[in-house]
């Protein structure tokens, strides 16, 4: 029997903004908000509340678990965490299953609510699945899953562009208890193999093509070429996203049904001889959830494990609170799903609180630089969230491409994966936002499993200060160590108590992530990440800690730099990195937007045979280019 987590319905539409704008000068009624402070002791306000979720930890994560997950039987223990051994547990003694939070019982209140709006390559093309559709699909794919063999406790591969079939793989992994391993469909063959072979993974799931930016590109062929060095993989499920016939092997699974002409959206037609009903497995709450895997600063990928119920809590509070998410609003992450944030943003967050998620397949600018706008535009987005890279690579385009759209229906604007240079943040407030919508830069991590440090929550009349992360969310409390790190003297960022979205280790390597993470300041989880802290209170996160420079005595981190370089009218992007500035038209970028730094790092140190896998990057050539830039600033600072 399940234990219903209660008014989900009515969850958060309020947020702290609406809260205090009904409220005015008679303070904030938090309850009507987060609807568990009723139970908080000297809570009145929103400063109360932060207070209460860092210094009374059990008390808040206890109450907000039972309000907002569904339960098969209730955890007995909040938390049994002890960071300076790495050991990190919570809900113990609590079963749930993640599909039945993130559809099942959204289906029973509200079955044709929008999941998911898939903003398909092809312009003007989205397709709008129900949570009865999404549902249906994720119990086909979980029957058929069983049905061949794939067990509890397994880790099954998924190697697809976003698309409602690679969202209903996630869902149908966790519905019967399998772990999933998203990898980003861009990466090589190599660097998919080394995946595969690290999470042991026998099946693999991916679609004959994929398609982004007006350009085909071959899955299925990278997929046969990657199992060639994984002996454990026995089968390969392949759907198709383009009407294109590809070769199939022995170990190739057609999940397509349908006869005759292949429409475009078959994807979405798969899976018709599976039953539409599929019994959820009870989890633990700390049963493996997905694994992901991320490369870092070394380069040697490693799959940081994620679990059920903490993972999916933190998900959906933060996508609740920290975008002001109310029901029927329509939410775009426009980050891929091979990534922590289009996993935590695009899947989980969004649909554990029953709302519409969008699903870009596309680019920032394809078929040209309005192609986001017009999306806001056709599909009335209210909270949009992106990555400072496409944002500057927009504002170089100029301000017509955004004019020429309706964006009435914005409320948040969000910025994600490294700090946000002034220029780009007041172009997106000004002109995108059109002065009105708050920008929340958020920091967090693949490590932290969602938005640790974010401008909101907050009061609404709260400044927002262009650049930084500001305030920390619920339960989070950073400290800044001051001490030495990587041979120079920095200031680190740290967080001084655990929170139920934080990873739980590294797969087939604990050690590695106890001496990471755990091991630098005992009893403190490291970032990694500089930062230091306004005289307000408020957190600037200044870099990697590893790129910080020193100038006569001052420490100095790359955004700080790259920010005053940004201001300059001849750079349109730039990177810092010990000393070493690449400003440019063209640097080295992932398909996502982000500045690959590593590839930079062993450029300056002369360490070309260590690049490692460059398959993520959205134009390799650009590799070369640097290494003879390097070159030549190099010979230009020789003696004559």
């Amino acid at each position: 029997m399940w234990l219903s987590g209660g008014r989900m319905a009515s969850v958060g539409r309020q947020s702290f903004g609406s809260c205090f704008r009904v409220l005015g000068r008679r303070g904030c009624n938090t309850a009507a908000v987060m609807p568990e402070a009723a139970g908080f002791e000297g809570v009145s306000d929103r400063s109360d509340l932060q207070d209460f979720s860092v210094c009374s930890s059990d008390s808040f994560w206890a109450a907000v678990a039972r309000q907002r997950l569904s339960w098969i039987r209730p955890f007995h223990t909040v938390q049994d965490c002890d960071l300076s051994q790495g050991r990190i547990r919570w809900f113990e003694g609590g079963k749930l299953n993640v599909s039945v939070n993130c559809l099942d019982r959204h289906v029973h209140t509200c079955p044709e609510r929008v999941a998911v709006i898939w903003e398909r390559d092809e312009p003007k093309s989205e397709v709008k699945l129900s949570y009865r559709q999404l549902l249906e699909m994720t119990c086909r794919l979980g029957n058929l899953l069983r049905r061949r063999g794939v067990k509890k406790g397994d880790c099954v591969t998924i190697y697809m562009p976003p698309c409602p079939l690679a969202v209903a793989s996630m869902l149908a992994c966790a519905r019967i208890g399998a772990a999933h391993n998203v990898v980003f469909a861009g990466f090589s063959a190599d660097a998919l193999a080394e995946r595969i072979r690290d999470a042991q993974s026998s099946t693999v799931i991916t679609v004959n093509q994929g398609v982004r930016g007006g350009k085909v590109i071959e899955l299925k062929k990278t997929v046969d070429a990657a199992i060639q060095s994984c002996p454990t993989v026995q089968q390969v499920f392949v759907a198709m996203r383009t009407e294109n016939p590809v070769v199939m092997t022995a170990k190739d699974v057609a999940m397509e049904e349908v006869r005759g002409h292949i429409s475009n959206q078959n994807l979405l037609t798969v899976l018709t001889c599976e039953d539409t009903v599929c019994e959820p497995a009870g989890m633990d709450s700390e049963d493996t959830l997905f694994l992901l895997y991320t490369s870092g600063s070394t380069g040697k990928p490693k799959g940081l494990v994620h679990t059920q119920a903490g993972y999916l809590l933190y998900a959906a509070l933060t996508h609740r609170y920290v975008f002001s998410y109310h029901d029927g609003d329509v939410f775009s992450c426009v980050a891929d799903i091979g990534w922590i944030t289009g996993h935590s943003y695009s899947v989980y967050g969004p649909l554990a609180n029953g709302g519409t998620t969008v699903l870009f397949e596309s680019t920032p600018i394809y078929p040209d630089p309005g192609r986001y706008w017009e999306m806001v535009q056709r599909l009335k987005i209210n909270q949009f969230y992106g990555a400072p890279t496409a944002i500057r690579l927009l504002l170089k385009y100029g301000d017509k491409w955004v004019h020429k759209y309706d964006r009435s229906t914005l409320k948040t604007l969000g910025s994600v994966g490294e700090p946000i240079n002034t220029e780009a943040w007041e172009w997106y407030h000004r002109v995108v936002g059109q002065g009105r919508c708050p920008v929340v830069d958020t920091w967090w991590q693949t490590e932290t499993g969602g938005i640790c440090i974010a401008p909101r929550p907050a009061d609404p009349d709260a400044e927002i200060v262009p650049g930084m992360a500001m305030r920390p969310f619920f339960g989070i409390k950073p400290v800044l160590m001051d001490t030495e790190v990587y041979g120079s003297s920095c200031v680190s960022l740290c967080i001084a108590q655990p929170w139920p979205g934080m990873a739980r280790t590294i797969h087939n390597d604990p050690q590695r992530f106890t001496e990471t993470y755990c091991q630098p300041y005992p009893g403190y989880f490291f970032t990694g990440d500089g930062a230091y802290r306004s005289k307000e209170g408020y957190y600037q996160i200044t870099g990697r800690l590893d790129d910080v420079i020193n100038v006569s005595g001052h420490r100095i981190g790359t955004a700080e730099i790259e920010d005053v370089l940004n201001q300059c009218s001849a750079v349109a992007e730039s990177a810092q990195l010990f000393g070493f500035s690449q400003f440019a038209q063209r640097l080295p970028k992932t398909r996502s937007g982000k500045i690959m730094r590593r590839v930079l790092r062993k450029v300056v140190d002369s360490e070309l045979e260590g690049l490692g896998d460059l398959s993520t990057l959205d134009d390799p050539e650009v590799v070369q280019e640097i290494i003879q830039g390097h070159h030549d600033l190099l010979s230009k600072q020789q003696p004559q």
